[in-house]
């Protein structure tokens, strides 16, 4: 068969009417219809084609959003941990915060504690952003909040411990003015704070202190000389004024190591011990005065006496 008379070869198709008043007739090719039939198929091809392609940019389009929703999943559970764990370290400030005002008796400021601004997050994936902000927003605040009363109880504890410096000193130097150790160190009383016979009959306002010939003398409290030098029976003798009532007076001595005006404090060395004066032998005549009146000076060399330790200047509320 001739492939130009196939390709030629017509065809024809008639559409008759149900009155029957006309027919239609059509004519065509074979090369009509392969053309038909191949833009047909070109067609069906390129449909399916892009539908392919299509389908194929979704599934894309579908893995990297639910590669950026496992990213921003991560992402958000890190930032809500990293909120969490900062929410600790802040209850952990707020509880040293509330140790420090119960140190320093403060009463505890009614701030909301940490606990109740900032929970751990758990991201339920129904608004994770949301959950995020609002739990940064609370910490935020209760940062804020935690950071102001911070500062107010590092004034107030500054205050409080000026306030105790300067009580300790005060305090310090009050005792440090308080005759409080023995003259001569580890001395004997050889002579009483009472009425005696011997050497001569009389009130005895002060005690004796054995001491070898030249042994120091020390200061029993802080103080200034008021006199240094020879004083009648007293013989050499030294008086420290402590500034607070009492007056120490240290006699019978053989040489003064201290200048009238001259500031002395505890336990410094004044004068050296001898026998001058009305005196039996070497020792020390240790004698305390308060307001003018002798006192005892017994309970005075070991120590103060816990009554006049008691009567000192009490403590300033909340030091």
């Amino acid at each position: 068969m001739n492939v130009k008379h196939f390709i030629k070869e017509r065809y024809f198709i008639k559409i008759v009417p149900a009155r029957g008043d006309a027919i239609h007739r059509f004519e065509i090719t074979r090369r009509h219809i392969i053309a038909a039939a191949s833009t047909l198929l070109v067609l069906v091809c390129a449909s399916v084609g892009l539908g392919a392609w299509q389908v194929a940019q979704a599934h894309a389009q579908v893995a990297a959003l639910r590669s950026l929703t496992v990213r921003q999943s991560s992402q958000l559970r890190s930032i809500a941990s990293k909120t969490s764990a900062i929410g600790m370290q802040l209850r952990g400030v707020q509880k040293q915060d509330r140790e420090i005002q119960e140190l320093i008796g403060v009463k505890p400021a009614s701030a909301a504690p940490a606990s109740k601004h900032v929970k751990p997050v758990r991201l339920d994936g129904r608004n994770p952003i949301g959950q995020v902000t609002r739990n940064v927003d609370s910490l935020r605040a209760s940062v804020a909040q935690t950071t102001a009363l911070s500062d107010m109880l590092r004034t107030m504890a500054m205050h409080v411990l000026n306030v105790r410096h300067i009580y300790e000193l005060a305090r310090a130097k009050a005792i440090a003015a308080i005759p409080s150790i023995d003259p001569v160190a580890g001395a004997v009383i050889v002579g009483c704070f009472c009425y005696r016979t011997y050497p001569d009959v009389e009130f005895h306002e002060g005690v004796d202190l054995a001491a070898n010939y030249g042994a120091p003398v020390r200061a029993a409290a802080a103080g200034t000389i008021v006199s240094a030098g020879w004083d009648g029976g007293y013989g050499i003798k030294v008086d420290i004024d402590h500034g607070n009532g009492y007056h120490t007076w240290y006699a019978h001595l053989s040489r003064v190591d201290v200048r009238v005006g001259q500031h002395v404090f505890k336990g410094e060395t004044i004068a050296q011990a001898g026998s001058t004066g009305f005196s039996t032998g070497p020792h020390v005549h240790y004698q305390v005065m308060l307001d003018g009146t002798p006192i005892d000076p017994t309970p005075y060399l070991h120590g103060i006496p816990a009554g006049i330790l008691a009567s000192l200047a009490p403590k300033p509320s909340g030091a």
